[in-house]
C-alpha cells in the first residue's frame, strides 16, 4: 500500500511540476512564438529580415503586451499537454526490463506521447493560433475576431461546432509525433551520452547542452508540420471559401505556390524560440524535481 501511495506521489508530482515548468518556458519565450506564427501565415515568398519586420510591426501596434497576444490559452494548452507527454514518455520509455533503453523505442515513445498528448490539448492551441493571428488583423485595421480565451472557445463551438476545436487536429498530431520523437529522444540521449562520457555531470550544464541539440532536432523534423499545422487551424470554417480542403491539399499547394523551402518559413524563429524553449523547460523541470526529491529524468 506504501508503495501505490509512493508511486501516486510521484506521478502527481511530476505532473504539477511540469505544469509549472512549462508555464515559466511558455511565458518567457512566447514573443518569439508569436512572431513565428505571423512569419508562417504570411503568403508569398519571405525575404531576409522578415521577422525583424513582424517583431517591429507588433511593437509599433501593440507594444509589449502585443507580443503576448495569446499566452492565456498557450499556457492553458501547457497544463493538459505537457505533463501527458512527460509522464507518458517516461512510463513507455522505462516499463521495459531492458536497463538501456533501445533509440527506437525511445523515438516511439516520444512520438506516441506527443500525440496523445496533442490531441487532447488541440482545442487550446486552436485557440492560441487564432488569437495570435488576431493581433495580424489588428494591425491591418480590422476588428479582432475574438475578445478573450472563453470568447474564443465559445464562438468556435457555436460557428464551427463542438468538433470544430478540432480543427487541425490530424497536422497537429503529425507535429507533436515528430517535435516530440526529436525533442525526448534527443534529450534524453544526449544527456545520457555527454553523462556517460564524462563531459560533464547530471547538472545544469547537461541539461542544458542536451536541451540546445533537441531543440534543434525537434525543429528540422517538426516545421513542414508546424506551417500546415497553422494555416489549418486559422481557417475559419464559417467562410464561403476555405484556401485548403485538408492538410494534404494544404501541404501540395504551399509547395506548389511558394517552394518546397516555404514548408520551413519560420525555421529560425522556431528553432530561436525552441532553444530558449527547451532550455528554461528542462533546466526548470529538472532542478524542479531535484528539490522535490525525484530522480533525473
Amino acid at each position: 500500500m506504501a508503495g501505490v501511495e509512493d508511486g501516486r506521489w510521484r506521478n502527481s508530482a511530476k505532473i504539477g511540476l511540469a505544469s509549472l515548468a512549462a508555464a515559466v518556458a511558455e511565458t518567457a519565450t512566447f514573443p518569439i512564438d508569436i512572431i513565428k506564427t505571423r512569419l508562417q501565415l504570411r503568403h508569398g515568398h519571405s525575404s531576409g529580415g522578415a521577422a525583424l519586420r513582424v517583431a517591429a510591426d507588433i511593437w509599433n501596434k501593440g507594444g509589449l503586451l502585443g507580443f503576448y497576444n495569446g499566452l492565456s490559452p498557450a499556457v492553458l494548452r501547457h497544463l493538459f499537454y505537457t505533463p501527458v507527454r512527460i509522464v507518458s514518455y517516461e512510463y513507455l520509455r522505462t516499463s521495459s526490463s531492458d536497463a538501456d533503453t533501445p533509440l527506437l523505442r525511445k523515438a516511439l515513445a516520444g512520438g506516441v506521447s506527443g500525440v496523445a498528448a496533442q490531441v487532447l490539448a488541440s482545442p487550446a492551441d486552436l485557440v492560441k493560433v487564432r488569437m495570435q493571428a488576431d493581433g495580424h488583423l489588428l494591425t491591418q485595421g480590422h476588428q479582432p475576431r475574438y475578445t478573450g480565451i472563453f470568447n474564443a472557445f465559445r464562438k468556435t463551438a457555436q460557428s464551427e461546432g463542438f468538433l470544430g476545436l478540432w480543427r487541425g487536429v490530424f497536422p497537429n498530431a503529425q507535429r507533436a509525433f515528430l517535435v516530440n520523437m526529436g525533442e525526448l529522444t534527443c534529450y534524453d540521449s544526449a544527456k545520457h551520452f555527454i553523462i556517460d562520457k564524462e563531459i560533464c555531470e547530471d547538472n545544469m550544464f547537461a541539461h542544458t547542452f542536451a536541451s540546445v541539440a533537441s531543440g534543434l532536432c525537434a525543429t528540422a523534423l517538426s516545421c513542414p508540420a508546424d506551417v500546415v499545422k497553422t494555416r489549418m487551424m486559422n481557417q475559419d470554417a464559417v467562410k464561403d471559401v476555405s484556401l485548403y480542403r485538408n492538410s494534404f491539399d494544404c501541404f501540395i499547394r504551399t509547395i506548389r505556390c511558394e517552394g518546397i523551402f516555404a514548408l520551413w518559413k519560420g525555421f529560425f524563429p522556431t528553432w530561436a524560440r525552441l532553444g530558449p524553449l527547451q532550455c528554461v523547460f528542462w533546466v526548470s523541470y529538472e532542478k524542479f524535481r531535484q528539490v522535490s526529491g525525484l530522480s533525473s529524468f
